[in-house]
């Protein structure tokens, strides 16, 4: 039967958006609208320097302010050996739960290294005045060439890699390899050799991080977010806090704006731990300043590449460096921007290094194909310069490279 006055439900129809009403009205519920009866606000003390040992920290005079209900640190979570892994999934909780909470030292301008709670924003903010932190302040590095060089400051003393002597920035070395670059270069009649820098770049969504969070030591404590990601707002939580997953509820609230920057966690694990203290529920928020001092942007990079063609625009060889700036942690996306950068093309001979580098700066975190955004724009931009510089059209390059459906990518 072929009808064709049969209308689809779908596809070619206009839908209204679930969420349209609601934003238009006002009556969306984020994050920060959240109350509830006997909260209370959190709030963060952020370190002014890069790089700093924690020699000691006194909240004593914090916790003796009226009004002042919970006062946590590091002390307060479990301390996560940095030099084993952990059997963490996607996410390394080693590395999440110091964003949160600072402990041995700190790593990058605004990392938290104590909270309070109290009864009013105007009461907290009071309290972190009164906190004393002792810091022995290191040398820093936040650019990702200079934390390359031999006389680069050292973030971590356990971080080692193969082909390395002794500590350093360099958390990982990856090669991706094709064919013999030497040949193809060999048959190439243009050769582009480019160097190239990008910065970090934050996603910038509109909506700060908030949350607002119940602990219930007898039953299931509660967490309304504002995530990408609930399960892993309830996992990492747990496993930050040193709580079982199961006794944890998490609550999407409706999101401003995420891009990738809140597929993890900053807030929620100290509201727990604040919320546990005193018995009520905590809520938080971050400022602007704070989402772009101390939450995670898309990686900044350093790149090498060498191109070579025929004169008939054929691709013949490629070689490449990636430098990806992971932040104070390992866990840079490089693999991708090796992997990505060429894969739609059909290139005979390839040889692409990359390298995820820890600087002075909060860890990376995902914005909108993480890696790959930096790569292509590498390879594309010299596949224009071929173009120009051959008389050819740039799409028509593209489409005289083009990787047929039946062949494999170079990775």
């Amino acid at each position: 039967m072929n009808d064709m006055s049969l209308k689809n439900k779908w596809i070619g129809q206009s839908t209204p958006r679930p969420d349209g009403i609601d934003k238009v009205t006002g009556s969306a519920q984020y994050a920060a609208d959240f109350t509830m009866p006997g909260m209370v606000w959190g709030k963060l003390l952020r370190s002014p320097h890069a790089h700093a040992l924690i020699k000691k920290i006194d909240t004593s005079k914090a916790g003796e302010l009226e009004g002042v209900v919970a006062v946590m640190t590091g002390d307060d979570l479990p301390l996560l050996p940095l030099d084993k892994p952990l059997p963490t999934g996607p996410n390394d909780i080693r590395w999440i739960s110091r964003g949160c909470m600072a402990q041995e030292k700190i790593l990058y301008t605004g990392q938290p290294v104590a909270a309070v709670a109290a009864i009013s924003k105007s009461v907290a903010e009071a309290a972190l005045e009164l906190i004393e932190v002792d810091y022995e302040v290191l040398p820093h590095v936040i650019d990702v060439d200079e934390a390359m060089a031999p006389d680069a400051p050292i973030l971590h003393d356990w971080l080692k890699t193969d082909g390395i002597d002794g500590p350093t920035n360099i958390a990982s070395t990856m090669v991706v390899k094709a064919g013999d670059v030497e040949q193809g270069f060999a048959e190439a009649d243009l050769v582009i050799e480019r160097e190239f820098k990008s910065a970090a770049v934050h996603q910038g969504y509109i909506e700060p991080q908030a949350c607002t969070v119940s602990y219930k030591p007898d039953s299931q404590s509660t967490i309304w977010s504002s995530s990408q990601g609930q399960f892993m707002v309830r996992s990492l939580t747990a496993a930050i806090t040193g709580m079982a997953t199961g006794d944890i509820k998490a609550i999407p609230a409706e999101i401003g704006g995420g891009f990738g920057g809140k597929t993890i966690i900053y807030l929620e694990p100290v509201a727990m731990v604040l919320s546990k203290k005193c018995g009520r529920p905590v809520k938080m928020q971050n400022t602007r300043e704070d989402v772009f001092n101390a939450t995670g942007p898309a990686s900044g990079m350093s790149a090498h590449l060498k191109v070579g063609v025929t004169k008939d625009g054929k691709l013949t060889a490629v070689e490449g460096a990636y430098n990806f700036q992971a932040g104070c942690y390992p866990g840079s996306p490089v693999g991708r921007a090796c992997n990505f950068s060429f894969s739609c093309y059909d290139i005979p001979h390839a040889l692409v290094k990359g390298v995820d580098v820890v600087s002075n700066r909060p860890n990376v975190a995902a914005y909108r194909g993480p890696g790959a955004p930096q790569g292509n724009y590498v390879f594309e931009a010299i596949l224009d310069e071929v173009a120009e510089q051959l008389d050819i059209d740039p799409f028509e390059l593209r489409l005289r490279n083009a990787l047929a459906a039946d062949k494999p990518t170079i990775y």
